[in-house]
């Protein structure tokens, strides 16, 4: 069974078609550039533009970077622009793609789904984080496989800042941190989380999971096991699509 998957995030906007059977992308993804500013309408015009490179219609399932409730309104817009508070991001995205039914959850959520079911989470009991590092942070907790939705521990303080403004990606990037420096405030915001929620397993999603080599070995005194993603930075779509399967079901 195929199903649409798109990934919003702060810097682009993701799609392809899923084989929900084996939890992989049946066609290379098609990425455009999230706009600026970030609203609704041109976010959803970024949405169309993705699905239509396919020519898709049918079922789609849509993650947002940030809080999700009741699978269509928009609560938090951290790294999009603040508008889409209190948008039904459902409605607007059936309406501007005429596709539908959609299916609207929390990134990093349908990331760590993806995860559990076909990645480096796959029959993990116990507590189980995934955290995907890109634009900001986002965070799926799961407890015996059983997803706590929109956890959104990015934005957890650390040393008196979010989280994800000190060991995201984005500030890797936008400081041109080392990947020793950057390791070393990972590290830290690990520690803050594994204190917290005590996790047996960390899953390191984004696009920087392809790169893990260059910065989990350098990450210390962390006693749960940590791990990349192993569907890496498709995992997004792959999840999105598989809670669009659930609904169409």
């Amino acid at each position: 069974m195929q199903i649409f998957g798109v990934d919003i995030g702060g810097s682009g906007i993701k799609g392809a078609p899923v084989d929900l059977d084996r939890g992989e992308l049946s066609e290379p993804r098609h990425k455009v550039l999230t706009p600026h500013p970030s609203t609704p309408d041109a976010v959803a015009d970024g949405v169309k533009q993705v699905i239509g490179h396919f020519g898709w219609s049918g079922p789609i399932g849509v993650t947002f970077p940030g809080v999700v409730t009741g699978g269509s309104t928009i609560r938090t817009a951290a790294n999009v622009d603040k508008s889409w508070i209190d948008v039904d991001a459902r409605a607007l995205l059936g309406e501007r793609t005429g596709c539908g039914p959609v299916t609207v959850l929390n990134d990093a959520d349908a990331a760590g789904v993806a995860e559990t079911h076909f990645g480096a989470g796959r029959g993990r009991k116990g507590t189980v984080l995934m955290l995907t590092l890109g634009t900001g942070i986002g965070s799926a907790l799961f407890i015996d496989g059983v997803l706590v939705p929109n956890t959104e521990l990015g934005h957890l303080e650390l040393h008196g800042h979010d989280a994800e403004k000190r060991a995201s990606t984005k500030a890797r990037d936008d400081e041109q941190l080392s990947w020793e420096h950057w390791a070393r405030r990972l590290q830290k915001y690990l520690a803050h989380v594994e204190m917290l929620f005590s996790p047996e397993l960390i899953i390191i999603g984004g696009g920087v999971s392809r790169k893990a080599q260059k910065f989990l070995p350098l990450i210390e005194g962390i006693k749960a096991e940590i791990v990349p993603a192993e569907l890496q930075n498709s995992a997004g779509i792959v999840g999105a699509a598989m809670a669009a399967g659930e609904r169409a079901a």
